[in-house]
């Protein structure tokens, strides 16, 4: 039996033996995108799906990555690769527990997602590219983050005063400007079943 070293304990319980017991395989499915594209609001209707059809999932997102294990982190490009690491470090624990663990953050730098895909491993990453041009986006912006952006008084802001870098070749491409939420959660769940992440003899229903 192959012992799996978890900090200074070694673990007895072997991936293949979580992947039997959940009837799935651990992965990260990495949204990345301009803020107001779309990724909390897909990263939320995946999680329903797939709990709703008895698959193990979790979002990691601001709400609970900024404002509690990167609360001391700012929005400089050093604070963000950090913020990055952090998060692909404690997503890449999620996927070892079996778990589909849904991470939604900017995460502008081609960089530091590279550097997130060699923590968690290329296999179970699974970067989705939220793409939506940036006037849809300042349209969506209820709390006028953008105008404040313009003005100045928002600093190194994703897409006005700091740069945002596409992925070159992502897993997956999802236009949210012509795309419902429906058909975008769809073409994520196909994605799963094709990388076989999604296992067992449950019935898939379209979102």
């Amino acid at each position: 039996m192959k012992k799996h070293l978890i900090s200074n304990t070694v673990s007895h319980v072997t991936e293949k033996q979580r992947e039997s017991l959940l009837r799935q395989r651990g992965c990260v499915v990495w949204f990345t995108g301009l803020s107001g594209s779309g990724k909390s609001t897909l990263a939320v209707a995946l999680e329903e799906y797939l709990v709703r059809h008895g698959y193990l999932a979790f979002i990691l997102d601001g709400d609970n990555i900024r404002q509690g294990l990167n609360a001391d982190l700012g929005f400089s490009k050093k604070d963000r690769d950090e913020n990055i690491r952090r998060i692909a470090e404690t997503a890449g624990l999620f996927a070892d527990a079996g778990v589909i663990c849904i991470t939604a953050f900017i995460s502008p730098f081609r960089a530091a997602r590279g550097k997130a895909r060699r923590v968690i491993g290329a296999r179970r990453f699974l970067e989705v590219h939220v793409d939506a041009d940036l006037a849809v986006c300042e349209r969506r912006d209820v709390k006028g983050l953008y105008r404040k952006a313009r003005r100045g008084a928002v600093a190194d802001f994703t897409g006005i005063s700091q740069g945002y870098e596409p992925p070159l070749k992502p897993a997956l491409r999802l236009d949210t400007g012509r795309q419902s939420v429906r058909n975008c959660t769809g073409e994520v769940i196909a994605l799963l079943r094709k990388r076989g992440m999604l296992q067992g003899n449950r019935r898939l229903l379209k979102p």
